[in-house]
């Protein structure tokens, strides 16, 4: 499968993105792939460990005479978001995936790609190959369950990892440097909500919210995208003064991605049903003019013949959970001060569900202040309480403080200018790469973050573009050889365990 991969450049890392394309890897399932690239790892006569959590660590000695140069971490994650279009069947735990190249950029047909952060993993594998490069100790080190709760970062052994240098290769604007990210924490509300047998002279109705754009909910967060959770209360909102009911929920699947989807059931008076269609029909004008030139897509219907339920949400449990997903944070909260352009607190209503009265929604609340992202976690908290709902923080993780004097950013830039004639940007990212929680662990690690372009990350939109990657690839190379040729005092701060 995807044997086409193999005919781009540069080919060693796209032979290995292959690999990880025929190999399914949603979070929490990356033990095949990890088999597979220990088996490598031998092949080569590579060591490699693992953490008590999983992680994979492979290593490779320095060039000979380049035993004293600052050791390097080549940093990725194994796992990738489990996206796929409603109206097309694919098994991420079993299914490779389907790629295609449309007008230089690789696509997968249906789902997401997973050259976030395949792309990284395949370059990191490529370097520790690549017997022609100069280096110095190389140590290439792959974490788990990154997508969905930063478990690997999370979790990492601390005095593990020997190097100075970390290149975290997961970024993903072509051109761009990042130095700094936001830190973020699941918000779970949890509720058993009362319920009672429909009326007589109630009717079952479907109401379905489809066709948003979806995408990364850090990095997208800013565009002003539609949110299918948002917008499906705002129809449920229009139509509480008729007297609808809630019997089930669904949407979204994934907290750090924008819900492109929402379902729910409800019942209603059937003497409101022409009032009803009306308000929906009209609710789904003023959505698409409020969207327009940003989500084109949006469809939002409502149909009766829906399965008769045998009990719904009480009218007032109705009320007030509709009302307290309405008023709940959404989007962007605050933009920085210091860092114009830069979203600096966020919160994406990621997951929601409701069946035979069990409420539950799950929200990634995102901040460059961790202050801020306690203090937004504790509004949902305050917020949830007043429905008699149970809130619980979980998978906190801090940010990355941004460095403008690092000294492995100065290589970089001058490598950049080098090899491709300009200066890079230098970025902060509103969305949780795993410096931050890696830079806990071994503070006097010197990190920088960068990657080939991808759009439509989290999303069946997700594609790379094929030229970056060779930039990509060059760049990379150049400066894993570069930082084997200069001394630790100009390449790092500190040679060794940063944190023994």
């Amino acid at each position: 499968m995807n044997a086409h991969l193999e005919q781009l450049s540069p080919r060693p890392l796209w032979r290995h993105f292959r690999t990880l394309c025929n190999t399914p890897r949603p979070s929490g399932h990356e033990a095949a792939l990890i088999a597979l690239l220990e088996r490598w790892a031998d092949g080569l006569g590579l060591a490699h460990d693992r953490d008590a959590f999983g992680n994979l660590r492979i290593r490779k000695p320095a060039t000979p005479g380049h035993e004293q140069a600052p050791g390097v971490i080549l940093q990725g994650h194994l796992d990738m978001v489990a996206q796929a279009n409603a109206d097309h069947p694919h098994d991420f735990t079993r299914d490779p995936l389907d790629t295609q190249v449309v007008n230089g950029w690789l696509h997968a047909r249906h789902t997401t790609l997973g050259a976030d952060n395949g792309l990284g993993v395949a370059a990191a594998l490529a370097i520790l190959e690549d017997d022609a490069l100069i280096h110095g100790p190389l140590e290439a080190l792959f974490t788990l369950e990154e997508e969905s709760s930063m478990g690997g970062a999370l979790n990492l052994a601390e005095g593990w990892l020997e190097g100075s240098l970390l290149l975290n290769l997961d970024s993903e604007d072509r051109g761009q440097v990042y130095i700094g990210c936001a830190g973020g924490a699941d918000v779970i509300v949890d509720a058993q909500l009362p319920t009672a047998p429909p009326a007589a002279d109630e009717t079952a109705l479907s109401l379905s919210l489809t066709g948003l754009s979806g995408g990364h909910s850090g990095i997208d967060i800013h565009k002003g995208r539609g949110n299918a959770n948002r917008l499906l209360v705002r129809a449920l909102r229009a139509l509480e003064p008729l007297g609808a009911r809630l019997v089930d929920y669904r949407g979204g699947t994934l907290r750090n991605a924008l819900p492109r989807e929402a379902f729910a059931t409800l019942m209603l008076p059937e003497e409101e049903l022409a009032h009803a269609q009306a308000r929906v029909a009209a609710l789904e004008a003023e959505l698409r003019a409020e969207l327009a030139g940003v989500d084109e897509g949006l469809s939002l219907s409502l149909a009766s013949g829906a399965a008769s339920a045998a009990e719904a949400l009480t009218a007032e449990a109705s009320r007030l959970l509709v009302r307290a997903l309405h008023v709940a944070p959404c989007g962007v909260e605050r933009m920085s001060v210091e860092l114009p352009g830069v979203v600096e607190t966020s919160n994406n209503l990621g997951v929601v569900s409701l069946a035979a009265g069990r409420f539950h929604l799950c929200a990634l609340v995102r901040s460059l202040r961790d202050s801020a992202t306690a203090d937004l976690a504790d509004r949902f908290r305050a917020l949830f309480e007043l429905i008699g709902a149970r809130t619980r923080v979980e998978n906190a993780y801090p940010g990355w403080t941004p460095d403008p004097e690092s000294p492995l950013l100065v290589c970089f830039r001058r490598l950049h200018r080098e090899r491709l004639g300009n200066d890079p940007e230098v970025k902060v990212i509103h969305a949780g790469l795993e410096c931050g929680i890696l830079g806990g662990k071994y503070p006097a690690l010197d990190m920088i973050s960068f990657g080939p372009l991808i759009r439509g990350a989290h999303s069946p939109d997700e594609r790379v573009e094929l030229a970056s990657v060779e930039e990509f690839w060059t760049l990379l190379r150049a400066l894993v050889e570069d930082l084997a040729t200069v001394g630790a005092e100009d390449a790092g701060r500190s040679s060794g365990a940063p944190n023994s």
